[in-house]
């Protein structure tokens, strides 16, 4: 029987990152400061690995107090009721990511785009794996409706949400 390999998430060389148009003429960037990772593999080339990611909801910062506050609340993510976000992967074929996407109370299968970097051996002897994955959502789709239009009749917040996820993972002794 083959033992799968477990990896962690290197948080310190590791973002989740989100990019949504305001007023259709701007992007605003966004982070979730507090995450975690695991994946579990049969090997170093990742076919058909588990990938678990999570995210406080509460920990999210666009730089920007009172639209994070906005962001937090009900309009948005109810950071209070609903704390975590949560990816959980079914199938990895190399070069697409599917799995299901729950934020606050709504479960979607995504397909994400994942490249696999590399894997190398850091200076202190530890096995990484770099991966970046990118993949575009309806925000609209997990519930996050809040909506507004400016008096020219511009959209405030588009309903699509581009994620940008660089994560390193160590592999497990």
């Amino acid at each position: 029987m083959n033992n799968k390999v477990n990896w962690t998430l290197d948080n310190t060389h590791s973002e989740i990152a989100f990019k949504v148009k305001h007023m259709m003429i701007s992007t605003v960037t966004g982070h979730f400061e507090d995450f975690q990772a695991t994946a579990k593999s049969d090997d170093e080339n990742f076919t058909n690995a588990n990938f678990e990611f999570t995210a406080k909801t509460a920990s999210i910062n666009t730089k920007n107090e009172d639209r994070d506050t906005h962001l937090k609340s009900d309009d948005f993510f109810s950071a209070e009721k609903f704390p975590e976000m949560k990816f959980v992967s079914k199938t990895f074929d190399g070069e697409k990511l599917v799995g299901d996407l729950t934020i606050k109370d709504v479960t979607k299968e995504v397909t994400l785009d994942a490249e696999l970097n590399g894997v190398a051996v850091d200076p202190y002897g530890q096995t990484k794996a770099g991966f970046e994955i990118t993949g575009e959502i309806s925000r609209k789709d997990f519930g996050l409706t809040w909506s507004a239009v400016t008096e020219a009749g511009s959209i405030v917040v588009s309903d699509k949400v581009k994620m940008v996820v660089d994560v390193q993972f160590t592999k497990e002794a």
